[in-house]
């Protein structure tokens, strides 16, 4: 039987301070429908303190600020990318056209085709999110699409040089140095110098996960968003100052991210809560760090691996680490996740900056219904039929009498003239 040593904010609060998030967003969407570039620049001097002449960056632009990053930090962005795109690769290599003949003269297809324009969100603020740029761009770049725009905030009042580099060189087709909720509906819904796009993606705070979430239907988003998560899960053979660095070391995102911790030994819960106090200490994100581990942390004591797995799937965290003797048991049977790490010799970190999966993932229980972003996101599967006259004569003494019970008249129709043209007589007078 599960309990809590330690239990975060409940959802009454939490979902007392989405309502005001929701009522922000929305008068900010309303604003930017209105009111095009001008509710734009407004917003950017505002929330940014930053109104450029143009926030698009031009070719010369990027170009000087890509020349001044330094070489190492150049080439470690082009071996992440390396990595991600192979990984993204794979996946659309596995992501096949198809075309059978399901009954004699019955061709049916399906084709998998690119969206044509996509809109990347690369998140600024405290932490500049260089590796955004590597997930979104570059995995779009990898599907096909045409044509792939990025906007990235200012941090206080200065160009993110590293994160426009990693833009860059992911294949983004044009680079705003624009931020915020007011990027999101600019992308979404166009302004006098912004084309819209099809598909808005990437990850955000609490704001512009209520954007995505406001203007879907309008747009396609990749998923929704909230606050970063990530669930340990351990047993006796792992240690508390693994637990506790990785528990912290995504706690360090936000305020309001969840950290939990499911395990089979209650001395390691106990332990952990010991080493986390004692890390605090010294982390340098500790004020962000400490505050979400008070709000939001979790530590829950399970029997076995069995009630470990049922725990974690009705948590259906965005990131899942397993550090237990068996961590391929989780990968058997756990449903509901974003990301797993298997093993003490990788990490949320690994995932969120290099080592090749996609690092935007679902929050907020969405892992229940689905994954997280790749190649597959920016893909239409879109259907096709033809058949034979014989096929469309044999098809359409089918259809007609299907449309009849269900009383479509016009629907009966449109198969009874396939059926007069393209039958037999026998197949006519049926």
């Amino acid at each position: 039987m599960m309990k809590y040593i330690k239990q975060g904010k409940s959802d009454t609060e939490l979902k007392e301070a989405d309502a005001k998030v929701k009522e922000i967003v929305s008068g900010i969407i309303k604003n930017i429908e209105a009111n095009g570039d001008v509710a734009v620049r407004e917003l950017s001097e505002k929330f940014d303190k930053w109104a450029p002449e143009s926030f698009r960056l031009t070719e010369a632009q990027i170009a000087e600020i890509v020349s001044a990053v330094p070489e190492q930090t150049v080439n470690d962005i082009k071996f992440a990318q390396a990595q991600i795109k192979n990984f993204a690769t794979k996946q659309r290599a596995s992501i096949q056209d198809i075309e059978y003949e399901t009954l004699p003269g019955v061709f049916l297809g399906h084709k998998n085709i690119p969206v044509n324009s996509a809109g990347c969100y690369i998140p600024g603020g405290r932490y500049p999110m260089v590796a955004s740029a590597h997930m979104s761009i570059l995995t779009a770049k990898v599907a096909g699409v045409k044509r792939v725009i990025a906007c990235t905030p200012p941090i206080n009042g200065k160009v993110p040089a590293a994160t426009i580099c990693a833009m860059h060189l992911a294949g983004a087709d044009e680079i705003y140095l624009l931020g915020g909720v007011q990027a999101v509906c600019a992308m979404a819904i166009g302004t006098e110098t912004i084309q819209p796009v099809d598909i808005i993606v990437g990850p955000g705070n609490a704001y512009v996960a209520e954007a995505k979430k406001q203007l879907y239907g309008r747009v396609g988003i990749d998923l929704f968003a909230g606050p970063t998560e990530v669930l340990v899960i351990a047993d006796e053979t792992s240690d508390a100052e693994i637990v506790a660095t990785d528990l912290l070391g995504q706690a360090e995102h936000g305020p309001t991210s969840p950290a939990c911790l499911i395990t089979t030994s209650e001395q390691l819960a106990n332990e952990t809560l010991v080493e986390i106090e004692k890390q605090l200490l010294v982390l340098p994100t500790a004020d962000i760090a400490g505050v979400a581990w008070r709000d939001n942390g979790s530590v829950i004591v399970v029997a076995d691996e069995k009630e470990a797995v049922e725990v974690a799937d009705k948590l259906a965290y965005e990131h899942v680490e397993v550090l237990t003797k068996d961590p391929n048991y989780f990968l058997h049977n756990m449903t509901n996740y974003g990301a797993l790490f298997l093993g003490p010799e990788t990490n949320v970190a690994y995932g969120d900056k290099v080592i090749g999966t996609n690092h935007t993932l679902p929050t907020n229980k969405a892992a229940r219904y689905t994954g997280g972003l790749w190649v597959g996101k920016f893909l239409k599967n879109c259907t096709y039929q033809r058949c034979t006259p014989e096929a469309g004569a044999f098809i359409g003494g089918y259809c007609m009498r299907l449309c009849e019970i269900e009383g479509f008249m016009g629907h009966r129709e449109q198969a009874a003239l396939r059926v007069r043209r393209y039958g037999k007589k026998e197949e006519v007078e049926a």
